[in-house]
């Protein structure tokens, strides 16, 4: 059986990755120039503190503030909840860092919090993309999406993603483990259980869902470049530079993540001419883990953000005002839609009184 060693999981744990593992760390860095617990310490407060309660004032605003919430908003509201729910957890692993890597509340525990951040990981991307084939939608088929954008048919969509990512998050809770030293960490039998594990990881919560946002993206900035001024509502500028903000930042906080995943598998993969490689990943791995966890905390920035520069203002307020655009983005396009349908029927009306007027003037015609 082959365990990773403690030296070797040093800060690790951010509640949005699921083979994170705090092992036995020292009180500096050490002369490997391996980060001290402090960077895992103060990564996990700065989370907490900015994170939670912005995800909190997130669900808040949608579900008390919004007369209206739109399908965005919705979607918004799962992904914030999904990272309140992780961050939760971040109490247990900084106590776990302030103990020097030893797990105090049982490999149940262990087993079961592990599994929630990578429950977290798997829904917050395919949250993502669900966002982004909403786009797209609303963008090339409006009158379609009009038809299929609703509330009835957001459900299973939100039930499948969670239910998916609850199944693929399995193997961490089988994985992890309390050993005899109390480190909870990762314990594979064999070295394709590792190659397994990283795999699944890189091909499900990474691979896949970024050729979905590549296709969805390309799709829409064709659209919108051949038919530039159906974008020139405020609303939905609003609504799709949150979303671009909100892909763009996932992406960047978790490429290093899978990269290191990536090139981990490679050199177990290699036997022993990885072994260097091998030791460059787990070397690297806190920093990369470190970007991961902050993506958990900064959508509600982002949010905030986007408000304030669209709106004009600052403070709480904007996010509520960013909120309730994508609302009023929803009956834009239904205005839009009306009045083209609208349009048409009087394009029709006019044509049947120019065929009248044409008929009755061959019937005096023939009279005379």
């Amino acid at each position: 059986m082959t365990e990773n060693n403690p030296d070797d999981t040093m800060i690790g744990l951010t509640p949005s990755t699921p083979t994170f593992s705090f092992g036995p760390v020292s009180n500096s860095t050490s002369s490997s120039g391996r980060p001290s617990p402090a960077v895992g310490i103060t990564l996990l407060v700065v989370a907490l503190v900015v994170g939670l309660p912005g995800n909190l004032f997130v669900v808040w605003t949608v579900l008390f503030r919004l007369r209206r919430r739109s399908i965005t908003a919705l979607i918004i509201l799962q992904l914030a909840a999904a990272d309140c729910l992780v961050l939760l957890t971040a109490p247990f692993f900084l106590r776990q860092l302030s103990a020097g890597g030893v797990w105090e509340f049982g490999d149940t525990a262990c087993r079961m919090l592990h599994y929630g951040c990578g429950v977290n990981m798997y829904v917050s991307v395919y949250l993502i993309t669900l966002m982004a084939g909403d786009r797209l939608l609303g963008v090339s088929r409006p009158f379609v999406s009009q038809r299929v954008r609703t509330k009835s048919r957001l459900r299973p969509a939100i039930g499948a993603i969670w239910t998916l990512a609850l199944v693929l998050s399995i193997p961490v809770a089988v994985y992890k483990h309390v050993d005899p030293k109390s480190y909870c960490k990762p314990n594979y039998p064999s070295a394709g259980h590792e190659v397994f594990h990283y795999g699944l990881e890189l091909v499900a919560a990474f691979v896949l869902p970024f050729i979905m946002l590549a296709l969805c993206y390309c799709r829409i900035s064709r659209t919108l470049e051949a038919a530039q001024f159906r974008w020139r509502r405020r609303s939905r500028r609003k609504t799709g530079r949150l979303i671009v903000l909100i892909m763009a930042s996932f992406i960047l906080l978790w490429v290093p993540y899978h990269l290191v995943n990536l090139l981990q598998t490679s050199a177990i993969l290699a036997g022993e001419k990885g072994v260097k490689l091998l030791d460059i990943c787990k070397t690297i791995r806190p920093m990369v883990i470190a970007l991961a966890f902050l993506s958990s905390s900064i959508n509600p920035l982002l949010y905030a953000c986007t408000g304030s520069t669209l709106s004009g203002t600052s403070g709480l307020g904007c996010i509520a005002r960013l909120l309730e655009g994508t609302s009023s983005e929803t009956q834009s396009r239904r205005g839009d839609s009306q009045g083209d349908r609208g349009g048409n029927a009087g394009e029709q009306n006019g044509e049947s009184l120019r065929m009248g007027h044409n008929s009755g003037k061959e019937k005096n015609d023939q009279k005379e």
